[in-house]
């Protein structure tokens, strides 16, 4: 089951508030306290502030949601690593060169090594894990004092998105027992060792952004069309996150084809066959979607502006697709939200 903000599972989170608050100040110093130091800039959008947080051995996991857009720009943490997962909303994280946008229902995985900034949409929610590199270095059998060779920031890939949602939920699980039923720390360290080996047998090598997001490279003149079969899978991934990150970027299909690396003829094979519409429509969809998500999320927000945050000059044909796809106009969207 996907993970959501009104899911059960996140109780033991819910049961423990650190904070709540429409001052800015005070969001400042609490996450400054629990997470990292940080620059705190705060955009359009009213705060309305709330951390909790719920532990197991060393394992630390927070829900956190600011209400306003805000840029937070944390000094490079280098013992442990943060796993981002937004519930709700979005946000855009540049880390060592590399921009990631983590959309909703998707996962980034932090590890600065240089320089570090997130733009979190109006709205959003993130479900947060902080995992300390001692564990790491345990499991991958590291002397104390070396360092764990950690892609500074990446998406997880779509493919493992439900495995590691699996993951959240087994921490989860254990941190809703009573205590005297969670004293065995032998048993606890077991679900803190599967989500650590998780992350470090997923890493993402390479500091291009083309690497961070799986994409090969294709010189012009290189593309072959693939073999239809065993690869489409891997290859439909490579399309669907190379869309993702540009969502409001203006695309064409052979951009989608050497992101595949595939030919023009094949990205219309492939499209077809799994999703059953032309890489365009895809696109699309995948635009519309990422529309009503911000949208339920912060209702109040001006529908004209976020469809051309996502890609869409012309509001006409936008209101019309958005009607076909979801069986409600923009605004009704919004009022069933309030």
């Amino acid at each position: 089951m996907p993970l959501s903000t009104k899911a059960d599972l996140l109780s033991p989170l819910y049961r423990n508030c650190l904070f709540r608050s429409d001052e800015r100040v005070d969001a400042h110093d609490h996450v400054s306290r629990e997470l990292a130091d940080h620059l705190l800039r705060w955009k359009s959008g009213m705060p309305d502030v709330a951390m909790f947080k719920g532990s197991l051995n060393r394992l630390s996991m927070y829900l956190l949601r600011y209400g306003a857009e805000v840029e937070v720009t944390p000094n490079p943490f280098d013992d442990f690593t943060l796993v981002h997962t937004s519930l709700s909303g979005g946000a855009e994280i540049e880390v060592d060169g590399q921009k990631l946008v983590i959309a909703e229902g998707r996962t980034g995985v932090l590890t600065p090594k240089q320089h570090v900034r997130l733009r979190w949409y109006p709205g959003t929610q993130q479900l947060i894990l902080k995992v300390p590199h001692v564990l790491l270095r345990e499991l991958a059998l590291l002397d104390e004092g070396e360092k764990p060779e950690l892609t500074p920031g990446y998406l997880l890939d779509r493919r493992l998105g439900t495995q590691w949602d699996l993951i959240m939920h087994s921490l989860l699980n254990a941190m809703s027992l009573p205590a005297e039923a969670a004293l065995d720390k032998t048993w606890l360290d077991h679900f803190e060792h599967n989500a650590a080996l998780f992350l470090l047998s997923h890493q993402v090598r390479g500091s291009a952004q083309a690497s961070s997001l799986g994409l090969q490279v294709v010189q012009p003149g290189q593309l072959k069309d693939a073999v239809l079969g065993a690869g489409d899978s891997r290859r439909m991934n490579m399309l669907l996150e190379y869309m993702d990150a540009r969502l409001g970027a203006p695309l064409s299909l052979e951009d989608m084809a050497s992101a595949a690396g595939v030919s023009i003829r094949t990205i219309n094979e492939l499209c077809h066959r799994q999703h059953g519409v032309t890489p365009m429509e895809l696109l699309r969809n995948l635009r519309l979607d990422a529309v009503r998500s911000r949208l339920r999320a912060q209702p109040d927000l001006s529908i004209t502006e976020t469809a051309l945050t996502f890609g869409f000059g012309h509001l006409g044909r936008f209101s019309a697709y958005y009607f076909d796809r979801f069986g409600e106009l923009p605004r009704q969207t919004q009022a069933r939200s309030e």
